[in-house]
């Protein structure tokens, strides 16, 4: 049985899916396929090299930092978050927290990294091919929230983040041999997406990027249509789905230690479901 684990991200949110990556360590649980989406692609990349920890203190300790996200990097930098400080700066082999490159690349999983061209407006799939030692740009592409950040380049090519391309890529998933997925959604499993705020984001990048500005103002639909499909698979026991039942009043920038926490911990409880699914399908 081939097992795939996606997180689909959610800026700060995706303290919920450390959560579950820190139980999956506490147990030794692996996965065959690991897809990222935005911060996704930083929780598998730290479970990837198994340092457990490390996803916590960027959540909880380093994104307080006005170097990290603050209204002064927008307005000198042109995005929100510094995107170079976080996957540079405090990542590199001479930074603060180091990502265990070796370790990452060594490691079984089939690690995918999705981020959206930002010129076409599709879906690109990185793997670990596309990364080296202190060069981590794919995880910069796919974290690089339209208007928020400036789209991140590589070779080139200018990208934004993955969610405007493919938000919830279960059909990827099983288009790489998976035979199980598990989900890891960072809002309410219940909850559907609307477009709108996502409208209003993609007029403000319509003029330079206007096929991402479209994939943009489709991003809910096909959110949607992800969870649609991942609540199909899970029906047929091929997918387990794991999501908040609420975000303890956290939201993509929104900072607070108290409900960072408490979404952290919601993560690790639920992951108790992971055994369980995975016992069951053999």
């Amino acid at each position: 049985m081939k097992t795939g684990i996606i997180d689909v991200g959610g800026g700060l949110r995706g303290i919920y899916a450390v959560g579950i990556f820190d139980f999956c360590m506490d147990r030794n649980i692996r996965f065959d396929v690991g897809i990222g989406v935005s911060a996704g692609s930083a929780n598998l990349s730290s479970f990837a090299s198994g340092q457990r920890g490390r996803n916590f203190k960027f959540y909880t300790e380093y994104a307080f930092r006005s170097r990290y996200m603050s209204l002064g990097n927008f307005i000198f930098k042109g995005s929100f978050v510094d995107l170079d400080y976080v996957y540079g700066t405090l990542s590199n082999s001479d930074g603060e927290y180091p990502l265990d490159y070796p370790t990452l690349r060594d490691d079984g999983m089939d690690f995918r990294v999705v981020a959206t061209d930002a010129v076409t407006g599709r879906a690109k799939y990185f793997d670990k091919s596309d990364i080296v030692q202190d060069d981590y740009g794919i995880m910069k592409a796919s974290s690089a929230i339209p208007f928020v950040c400036r789209p991140y380049e590589i070779n080139g090519v200018p990208y934004f983040d993955g969610a405007l391309g493919d938000p919830v890529p279960v059909a990827k998933a099983f288009e790489l041999g998976c035979d199980r997925v598990i989900l890891i959604l960072t809002k309410p499993e219940a909850e559907i997406r609307s477009p709108k705020n996502d409208e209003k984001v993609a007029d403000r990048i319509r003029k330079k990027y206007p096929a991402a500005a479209d994939s943009l103002c489709k991003r809910a639909e096909r959110y949607n249509e992800g969870v649609a499909l991942a609540q199909k698979y899970a029906r047929e026991g091929k997918a387990l789905i794991l999501s908040p039942d609420d975000t303890c009043g956290v939201d993509t920038l929104k900072k607070s230690r108290r409900s960072l926490l408490r979404l952290y911990d919601k993560g690790y409880g639920d992951a108790l479901k992971i055994p369980e699914f995975l016992g069951s399908c053999g």
